[in-house]
């Protein structure tokens, strides 16, 4: 089979509706590599650059309530931050740069999901963009 690793996405693609910001940016772990109390931080087997991750929101009115909320991981030699507030607003919007998705098969579900990554994370280009129509997606973190 000709694809091989991360598949390249638009942000448009993965969250045609926008995302916003729920949690914290954290840095992710590496379990395998942690022992004995001694924590190792994930990095990209490819870039070598840290392995950071945010909980979005999916702005798709259509989703369940279990498949609105997903990890982004962010690629970053520093920790990403996320846009300012807006006034008014309970949540961040954000959009992100640079992203790739990983299809895997979930072990509680044994559905399949996908793992999304991006190279960056910033202020959404237009706050009074148009909602664009869903193509029927279906993400699981």
């Amino acid at each position: 089979m000709a694809i091989q690793g991360p598949i390249p996405v638009s942000f448009d693609q993965v969250f045609p509706h926008g995302c916003y910001v729920v949690g914290e940016v954290e840095q992710v772990k590496d379990f395998t590599a942690s022992t004995g109390g001694r924590t190792v931080y994930a990095k990209d087997k490819t870039t070598g650059e840290l392995v950071w991750q945010v909980a979005v929101m999916d702005a798709d009115p259509t989703l369940k309530a279990g498949q609105k909320t997903v990890a982004v991981k962010i690629l970053s030699p520093v920790q990403p931050v996320p846009p300012p507030p807006l006034p008014g607003l309970p949540f961040v919007p954000v959009e992100f740069d640079g992203m790739t998705a990983t299809a895997y098969v979930a072990e509680k579900t044994g559905r399949l999901a996908w793992s999304l990554r991006a190279r960056a994370m910033r202020a959404p280009r237009s706050a009074t963009a148009p909602v664009k129509a869903s193509a029927g997606k279906e993400m699981a973190a």
